[in-house]
């Protein structure tokens, strides 16, 4: 074979590996198909969001009195603040029985911490009972699993009885998280879904909840992919836009009926 001939079926190849199949092209017309109806979703649901909210306040203000929000609810701040009080007090005994099996499980703290984003998009430290034993707090941090290898055998227990999400009541207390609101997420992954779902940061208006309309309403556990997400984050932005001191209650009296061993909490 001529030195030519090589250079020709060279180029050849290099063009048949560089050119996509079109089952390639099919699916990322597929991607970017959904991408944007997504997104085309959430603009309008944001919209419709900022649309609600506009018109609460002008019907208040035509009554003389300012539009509650469950971020300027006082009312909601004192329930927060009596809840979580009354909750660390009377569940002390049983909290510190549970701190004390997870260090005689495994080596590591009792608690643990990681950085998530809250009213305004400020960071914070969430508390939970620690669960693995790995402590992530990076820019890659992968969901917890169904029967996820790296929880210990008391942690996979904690996780299923959602049990592990009561030192939060110390987050509630300190001010950065309410009860009730949106499930605030890892910092990495708020990073990463805020350019891929239109009215994400929009969640930000409020604190983080323990509990929130989405989880009540089947959209618990891990978010393999970003119509999940999309899906949970509607909830999220319905939340705030109907909120009332009544539909904390019932999401509250949801989260305790089928909050304990959930299905979907792993």
């Amino acid at each position: 074979m001529s030195l030519e001939t090589s250079v020709e079926v060279a180029d050849r190849l290099a063009v048949a590996h560089a050119t996509p199949t079109v089952a390639q092209l099919a699916r990322e017309s597929r991607d970017r198909q959904v991408i944007k109806a997504l997104q085309q979703s959430s603009e309008l649901l944001d919209k419709q969001t900022h649309a609600g909210a506009r018109s609460a306040a002008s019907t208040r203000e035509s009554s003389g009195s300012a539009a509650p929000t469950p971020a300027s609810s006082r009312l909601k701040r004192l329930i927060d603040v009596a809840g979580a009080g009354f909750g660390l007090v009377f569940l002390a005994p049983f909290l510190l029985l549970v701190a004390l099996v997870i260090r005689l499980e495994s080596p590591g703290p009792a608690l643990f911490r990681q950085r998530r984003k809250g009213r305004g998009g400020v960071p914070f430290v969430i508390y939970k009972f620690r669960t693995m034993g790995c402590l992530e707090d990076g820019p890659d941090i992968q969901q917890a699993q169904e029967r996820d290898c790296r929880a210990t055998r008391f942690g996979a227990f904690l996780r299923r009885s959602s049990i592990d999400e009561l030192p939060q009541l110390l987050n509630v207390l300190k001010g950065d998280m309410s009860l009730v609101g949106p499930r605030p997420h890892a910092v990495a992954h708020d990073e990463f879904y805020a350019g891929a779902v239109a009215g994400y940061e929009t969640r930000f208006l409020t604190r983080p909840g323990i509990s929130g309309l989405a989880q009540v309403s089947g959209l618990r556990g891990a978010t393999p992919n970003v119509e999940m997400m999309a899906a949970r984050i509607a909830l999220d932005l319905e939340y705030i836009r109907r909120w009332s001191i009544g539909l904390d209650l019932r999401i509250l009296w949801q989260t305790l009926l089928i909050g304990p061993f959930d299905p979907s909490a792993f």
